[in-house]
Order: structure tokens, then C-alpha cells, then sequence
């Protein structure tokens, strides 16, 4: 293990509520979930304020709403989050070429290999500004842990939360260790954690105590070597560097099981296309297509089929995934649904005889056209065919961004019987008047989001550490002057500088260290 604390973990603060307040005025401060809303749904973020009524991630939808009536309930907006994770992740690599994304709002940086940092001070320093950057250019916070290794980087950012930082020094791991919970450590989970309860292991210092042979005895001989070394604060794993994707995927949960084996074939090669523009849109192609079905009795069942070369091509993918259900009894209802490539490769070798075969389908297709009936199942969310009558009704996703000819931009509150709610503000407004349309109103039209933070002119050679209060000319952070140490909580620092984006959100926090 390194003999300075130049590993660091960043981990963003309740990123995907955080990214719908700082988009939202009217929720800042006010409890947010974000997940799916159907009666099948589960809380993908939920923001601190929801947290404080024990809304947690993961959670069903239906559960969270009996624990958080008023809280504001909204889908993800995925489009978003990615396009701010990639600012993130911009600052992450200007630090260092040894940045290991673990998520869209977490990963590892080697601040050592990208010479940002050689001992306590600078990997501090760099810390700080990583922080302030971050809340710069996304108006977000995060949490920063610093480390001589991955596993306690990541508890320290855990311990930094929200909105803080907390660096672990050399020579002081087993004694912050040692009180811990079992559950802190990597790998340790529900299940693991009630065995060790059962042999009287609770805390971290309890493993180191309880001896490397009780553990392999206990769990194993992989994971009870492994366990008993990270109880040892022994951790080598190296900062890995743009991962490989192993596979791509796409599934969706249904609120009502589906029984049609029309409407199950339509749904798979909607998924399937689906799938594909992303293989595409990474670069990517594949082998094996895997279909995933999920059963009305929570059976789940997966079949795959390696073609002869990596394809990129939708008609391939389609054709694999039909061949695949078709040996999948779905007679009882469907709940869920997925299509998946992997074996990838970032080249495609074009299989012509099913692509032939593709196009043949395809043609019979076109000559058996569906009725519109089906063809509305098959794409809910697409518009209007050539020539078709548009639906009734247009859907609107609660949060989701819309722009009205008259009143501007706004997002959906809500929708139903023929009405949509709407909250007109944007990031930089104050919180704004809501209004009801017809969801068929032809003034209304769906949007894409607006930037968290108001994008204005910079001057050449301007970073955001230039515009951050307390940031010095080589842009390394200075000593704060508002900062202030809190008694009772070892070193914990903290600050509040006089300038903040407008779209802030999230609780406040500061800095800290494991030792004096």
C-alpha cells in the first residue's frame, strides 16, 4: 500500500434528486425521489430531505410514498445525468489518465500517476479543488475521500458525506478501522454481515481478532482471505483506467403483466433496437445476444445465441432475439423484459446470410403491416406514424422538461384525465407559477433540459478555479477565511464561501481528517 494518501474517491451527493433540485427552484430543499412511478417501481435517488423520513435507494415506490407523502416524485431523466457525469468525469481526467469510473456519479482517481499529488498536502489541496470545480460547472456537490487505497478512499468519501472531505492518513487505518461495522467493508453484505453476527464478529477489529483460519472456516477460503486482509487495511488494487464494458443492455419493467404473444414479440424487437443505438452510440458491436424474461411469477429466464461474428446491425440483433423467445413460454404474463449484447468488440464483421435473412423478414413484415392497435403497443413513447391519426392522449412523465409557445420553459408536475400540470421556472429563475393544459395541447411540446448551471462567456484561459473564491493563481485553493473548525468532531472543517452557483443544492458540509 502507497505511503501517501494520493488515492481518491469521488462520489456525488444524492446525484440524480441533487441534478432535479438544482434543475428545479421550487424543490430545492424540499424532499425529491426520483425512480420509477408505475406500482412496480423503486427509488433510484432520493434526495437528503427524503432520506430524513427513511426514503432510501432501492426501495419500492409504493413504500416510499406511504414514508414520504409529500415528497416530489419524478422519472429519471437519464439524458441529463450523463451529460453532466461526463463534465465530472472531464475534471476527474484533467487530474489524472487514471480515472476508474464505477458509475455515472462515482469513481476512483490515481492522483500519484497524474502528478497532481505526493503527500497529505497536495493530494488536499487537489481535493479542494476538485470539490470546487465541480460545484463550478455543475452546480452539484460531491464528497471526496483520500487514501492510500481504493477501499478506504471509498469509506473516507462515505464518512465525508454530504458535501465534505475526509482524508485517511498513512499509518492510521487500523485504528479508524477497528470500531467500524462488519458492513463496512467491501463485500460484506446483508447475508455476510448475520453470519459474522452469528459468531459473535461485529466490528471491523473483531475480524482482525477472530484470526485469517476462523474466517476461511466461517466464509470460505476466497472471500475469508480476502475479508481478514481489508480488516488489515491491506488493499493493493490498482486504479484501473477505462474499464472494458463487458456487455449492453436495455430492459423494461411492466406495470401490468403482458399476456399477448404478439404484443411480447413487438416489445422485444423494440428493445432490441434499442439496444443496438447504444451498442452504436458506444462505438461498439457484439456476438452473443441474450434475451432476459421475467416471468408473472418472478421466474426469471435468460437465453442467449453467439452469432458467427460481432454485429452491429438492428435487423441482426432483431432476428436473434425473436429466434431466442421463441423457446420461452410466456403464456402465464411477462412482467419484464431485456436484450443484451455482449462478447463485444469495437469492429463488425457482417454476418451477410442473416442480414439477408433480416431483410426477407423484414419485407414479409412490411407486406403483413400490424394493425394500429399494435403498433401503438409497440411504441408507446414514439409519435405518430406516416398517415395515422395521433393518440388521444400524449403522455407527459412527471419531471420531464417542456417548453409552452406562450408561458416558455417549465417541467411536468403532473398528468392525467385529459390535463398536464406545469411549473414554469428554469435553473436560474426564482421557483415559478404552475399551469394546466390539455395534454393535447398543440402549444405544449416536450424539450430537452437546460443546462444546471447558465453558461456565459468566458475569458480565454479561464478555468473554474479562476472564478472560485479562495482559489490562488496556480490554482490550488488557499486557506479559507470564512472556514471554521467544529468543536467535538475532530478536525472537521467548515466552510461556506461567499459565492455560490445559483443552481446549489444539497446539504452543506466541509472537510475533515482522520488524524490531528
Amino acid at each position: 500500500m502507497r505511503t501517501a494518501p494520493t488515492i481518491l474517491h469521488l462520489d456525488m451527493d444524492a446525484f440524480f434528486a441533487s441534478a432535479e433540485q438544482a434543475s428545479k427552484p421550487s424543490l430545492r430543499g424540499k424532499a425529491v425521489v426520483v425512480g420509477g412511478l408505475g406500482p412496480r417501481g423503486v427509488v433510484s435517488t432520493a434526495s437528503y430531505e427524503a432520506r430524513v423520513f427513511g426514503v432510501n435507494s432501492a426501495m419500492p415506490m409504493a413504500q416510499a410514498r406511504r414514508r414520504a407523502p409529500n415528497a416530489a416524485y419524478l422519472v429519471p431523466r437519464f439524458g441529463l445525468y450523463r451529460e453532466v457525469s461526463e463534465q465530472v468525469m472531464g475534471l476527474l481526467r484533467a487530474l489524472s489518465p487514471l480515472v476508474e469510473p464505477l458509475s455515472l456519479d462515482e469513481a476512483f482517481v490515481d492522483l500519484e500517476a497524474g502528478g497532481t499529488a505526493w503527500d497529505e498536502r497536495s493530494a488536499r489541496l487537489a481535493g479542494a479543488k476538485l470539490r470546487a470545480d465541480i460545484r463550478a460547472v455543475t452546480g452539484l456537490t460531491g464528497s471526496v475521500g483520500l487514501a492510500a487505497s481504493k477501499m478506504l478512499a471509498k469509506i473516507a468519501s462515505e464518512q465525508a458525506k454530504p458535501d465534505g472531505l475526509v482524508v485517511i492518513d498513512p499509518g492510521t487505518e487500523r485504528e479508524l478501522l477497528g470500531p467500524m461495522s462488519v458492513r463496512t467493508l467491501p463485500g460484506v453484505g446483508p447475508a455476510t454481515g448475520d453470519h459474522l453476527r452469528r459468531a459473535g464478529i461485529t466490528t471491523v477489529e473483531e475480524i482482525a481478532e477472530a484470526g485469517e483460519d476462523e474466517l476461511v472456516r466461517l466464509l470460505g477460503k476466497a472471500h475469508g482471505h480476502a475479508l481478514f486482509a481489508m480488516a488489515l487495511a491491506r488493499d493493493d488494487r490498482p486504479v484501473v483506467s477505462d474499464r472494458e464494458a463487458k456487455s449492453v443492455s436495455v430492459e423494461d419493467t411492466y406495470d401490468v403483466d403482458i399476456h399477448d404473444r404478439v404484443r411480447v414479440g413487438l416489445e422485444v424487437q423494440r428493445l432490441a433496437d434499442r439496444c443496438v443505438r447504444r451498442l452504436r452510440g458506444a462505438g461498439l458491436s457484439g456476438r452473443t445476444i441474450v434475451l432476459k424474461v421475467r416471468r408473472y411469477d418472478f421466474s426469471t429466464l435468460t437465453r442467449s445465441e453467439t452469432l458467427r461474428g460481432p454485429t452491429d446491425d438492428p435487423g441482426v440483433v432483431q432476428e436473434a432475439a425473436a429466434r431466442l423467445l421463441e423457446g420461452v413460454d410466456t403464456t402465464g404474463g411477462v412482467r419484464l423484459l431485456g436484450v443484451g449484447v455482449s462478447g463485444l468488440a469495437d469492429y463488425t464483421q457482417e454476418d451477410l446470410f442473416a442480414q439477408a435473412q433480416a431483410q426477407a423478414h423484414a419485407e414479409a413484415a412490411a407486406a403483413a403491416e400490424p394493425s394500429a392497435e399494435e403498433h401503438d403497443q409497440a411504441e408507446p413513447d414514439m409519435g405518430p406514424a406516416a398517415g395515422k391519426e395521433p393518440p388521444a392522449e400524449r403522455r407527459w412523465s412527471a419531471g420531464h422538461d417542456v417548453r409552452h409557445a406562450e408561458f416558455g420553459y417549465g417541467w411536468v408536475q403532473g398528468s392525467g384525465l385529459g390535463r398536464v400540470t406545469v411549473r414554469f421556472e428554469t435553473p436560474y429563475s426564482e421557483p415559478g407559477r404552475v399551469r394546466t393544459f390539455r395534454t393535447d395541447d398543440p402549444r405544449l411540446e416536450p424539450a430537452d433540459p437546460l443546462p444546471l448551471v447558465e453558461r456565459r462567456p468566458e475569458e480565454p484561459g479561464r478555468t473554474p478555479a479562476d472564478v472560485e473564491p479562495g482559489a490562488s493563481e496556480g490554482g490550488a485553493p488557499e486557506s479559507d477565511p470564512t472556514a471554521r473548525v467544529v468543536p467535538g468532531a475532530g478536525d472537521q472543517v467548515s466552510s461556506d464561501p461567499a459565492s455560490r452557483p445559483k443552481s446549489r443544492s444539497g446539504g452543506g458540509g466541509g472537510d475533515a481528517t482522520s488524524s490531528p
